[in-house]
This record gives structure tokens, C-alpha cells and sequence, in this order.
């Protein structure tokens, strides 16, 4: 790697704040928030919407979309032309 051309590689604090889950990873993300981490150093933080700890895919929590239902409804709503 050239030096100088990169941007500083880290500790990172990534926070699920849907599930209040928060992990500890290195990343060339910044942040201006921080946080104290269990070792007792502070890291900057970032807030992520959705992680492995809320996605539905890796909870288990998937819901079934009814695609027949859908159809259905549009149909009565807005009348079958033929």
C-alpha cells in the first residue's frame, strides 16, 4: 500500500439501536459520536437501522407475504376490465 493515500483503519463501535445490540469491529468509517466500550476505551459510533441482530432473515422473523391477497384487493378496489 502507498502510504499517505489510504484513510486511518480502526476501531469501530457499530450499534443496532432497533435490537440494542452494539459490536466492536475496525472499519474506516468515522463518526463525530462516541461511546465507552466495555474494556473501558471510548470508539467512535455508528448507528446502523438494521443488523444481524434485527434483520428478519437472520432472526427468523420473516413474515409471509400473501402476493394472492394483494391481487385480490387491487382488483376489488379498482374493478377487473376485460
Amino acid at each position: 500500500m502507498k502510504p499517505g493515500i489510504h484513510p486511518p483503519y480502526r476501531p469501530v463501535v457499530f450499534r443496532d439501536r432497533a435490537a440494542g445490540f452494539a459490536f466492536l469491529t475496525r472499519s474506516t468509517a468515522t463518526s463525530d459520536k462516541t461511546v465507552e466500550w466495555e474494556d473501558g476505551a471510548t470508539y467512535p459510533v455508528i448507528d446502523v437501522e438494521i443488523s444481524s441482530a434485527s434483520h428478519p432473515f437472520y432472526t427468523g422473523n420473516a413474515r409471509v407475504v400473501d402476493t394472492a391477497g394483494r391481487v385480490e384487493r387491487f382488483e376489488r378496489r379498482y374493478g377487473r376490465q376485460r
